[in-house]
C-alpha cells in the first residue's frame, strides 16, 4: 500500500468564490468541479471514455449499493473500484448514511450505529462507522466519507440529536481508517439550523480532516435555507480544505454554492432527467418527448459543442424515446453533463480572471428569460 499525500492548493479567490487543484493517487482535478454519479460503479447510459471526452475529471460511486451489489469484497477482489469500472480518474465513494436514511427499510438508529432493512431483497444488515469505513477501504475510492446521520431539515430535536451521533461517529471513522492513499472528508450536519450548524462545522474543522462535505442539504428545505446554511459553513470551514456539498446539481445551484464557497458538487440529476427524456441548458430544461420538437431540425442547444448537439437534431432524440431506443438516454446524458461539466470549467475560468461578479450577473439575467 503506497503512501499519498492529498493536497489542495487555493489558486484564486473571487469574494467567497474560490479555484483551486485537489491531488490524489489518481490524479489531480481542478474545481471548482462536477463529478457525474456511479451510483452502481457506472455513470448511467455513459461509458468510462466518454466521461474523459466530457472532461469528467472525478466521479462518484455508492457505498450502500455496492455493499449489497455486487459486495465490496468481490470489487476488492477484482481489483478495486479503478479497476473494476475502468475508470482512471480520481473517485469519490460517500458512506451510505444518506441512502440508509433514505432508502432503506425499517431503519433502527443507535449509538453504535444503524441497523436496515435492504430494499431489494428485505435481508437485514448494520452499519456501523467501522464498518463503512471497511467497505471504503475495500472499494478503494481516493476521498472517502465519514459514516453521519442525515436528519429531517425540519425536525429539531431529531437534528440535534443526530448532529451529535454524527460528530461520535466522525472521531469513530478516524480511529478505524487503515489505508494512506484515501482522504477521508468529515460531513457537517444541522438541519437548517444555522446554531447547529455552527456547531457542527466548528467540531468537523477541529478533527482536521484533508477535506470536508456538507450533508443534508437539498432534502426539502427551500433554496433560501440551503444558501443560507452554506454563509453559515463558510465562514467556518478552514480555506485550506475543499467543501464538497454533497447531492446538489442544478445549474443555478452550482453558480449560487460556488458564490458561497463549494468547490465540489455531484448530483444525479443530468442522468436521471436524461432517462426521462428532458435536457439541460444552462438557462432552461426541455423535454423532449414534447410533439413540438417532431420537426425540429436543431440541435438540444444551438450553442452547445457537446458531441450529442453537434451531431443529432431534437427531432431524431425524440424519434429515440418515442420508439423506445437506449441511444435517446446516451445522448440526453452526454449532453446534460457536458452542461454541468463546462458550467464549472467556466466559473473557474472567471475567478481566475476576476470576473465572477459578472459571470454571475450575467447567468442570473440569462436564466430569468431562460436563454
Amino acid at each position: 500500500m503506497k503512501n499519498a499525500t492529498f493536497k489542495f492548493e487555493l489558486q484564486a479567490t473571487h469574494g467567497r468564490a474560490r479555484a483551486g487543484v485537489f491531488h490524489t493517487p489518481h490524479g489531480a482535478f481542478q474545481t471548482p468541479v462536477f463529478a457525474p454519479v456511479g451510483t452502481q460503479a457506472t455513470v448511467k447510459a455513459v461509458t468510462p471514455a466518454q466521461l474523459l471526452e466530457l472532461q469528467a475529471s472525478l466521479v462518484l460511486a455508492n457505498t450502500y449499493h455496492l455493499y449489497l451489489r455486487p459486495g465490496d469484497s468481490l470489487i476488492a477482489e477484482m481489483g478495486g473500484l479503478h479497476r473494476f469500472m475502468n475508470w482512471i480518474g480520481p473517485t469519490l465513494t460517500d458512506s451510505g448514511g444518506f441512502q440508509v436514511y433514505s432508502l432503506a427499510e425499517n431503519r433502527s438508529v443507535d449509538e453504535d450505529g444503524v441497523t436496515f432493512k435492504n430494499h431489494l431483497d428485505g435481508s437485514i444488515h448494520r452499519f456501523t462507522p467501522e464498518v463503512a469505513i471497511a467497505i471504503q477501504e475495500n472499494l478503494g475510492a481516493d476521498i472517502i466519507m465519514a459514516f453521519d446521520e442525515c436528519a429531517p431539515p425540519y425536525d429539531r430535536e431529531y437534528t440535534e440529536n443526530a448532529l451529535s451521533r454524527t460528530h461520535r461517529w466522525a472521531e469513530r471513522c478516524l480511529s478505524a481508517k487503515t489505508r494512506t492513499d484515501q482522504a477521508l472528508f468529515g460531513i457537517v450536519q444541522g438541519g437548517v439550523f444555522p446554531d447547529l450548524r455552527t456547531r457542527s462545522a466548528e467540531f468537523i474543522r477541529r478533527l482536521d480532516f484533508p477535506g470536508n462535505a456538507i450533508g443534508g442539504l437539498s432534502v426539502g428545505e427551500t433554496k433560501a435555507e440551503m444558501y443560507a446554511v452554506l454563509e453559515v459553513v463558510d465562514s467556518i470551514l478552514p480555506e485550506d480544505k475543499p467543501r464538497y456539498l454533497m447531492g446538489v446539481g442544478a445549474p443555478e445551484d452550482l453558480v449560487n454554492c460556488v458564490l458561497r464557497g463549494v468547490d465540489i458538487f455531484d448530483c444525479v440529476l443530468p442522468t436521471r432527467l436524461a432517462r426521462h427524456n428532458a435536457a439541460l441548458t444552462r438557462y432552461q430544461r426541455l423535454n423532449l418527448v414534447n410533439s413540438v420538437y417532431a420537426r425540429d431540425p436543431q440541435p438540444i442547444d444551438p450553442t452547445c459543442s457537446c458531441y450529442t448537439c453537434q451531431n443529432y437534431s431534437r427531432a431524431y432524440i425524440r424519434h429515440l424515446i418515442t420508439a423506445k431506443e437506449m441511444l435517446s438516454a446516451t445522448l440526453i446524458s452526454i449532453h446534460n453533463l457536458y452542461v454541468l461539466i463546462n458550467l464549472t470549467i467556466d466559473m473557474r475560468q472567471a475567478i481566475l480572471k476576476g470576473r465572477f461578479d459578472a459571470f454571475v450577473q450575467d447567468f442570473m439575467e440569462r436564466a430569468k428569460t431562460g436563454q
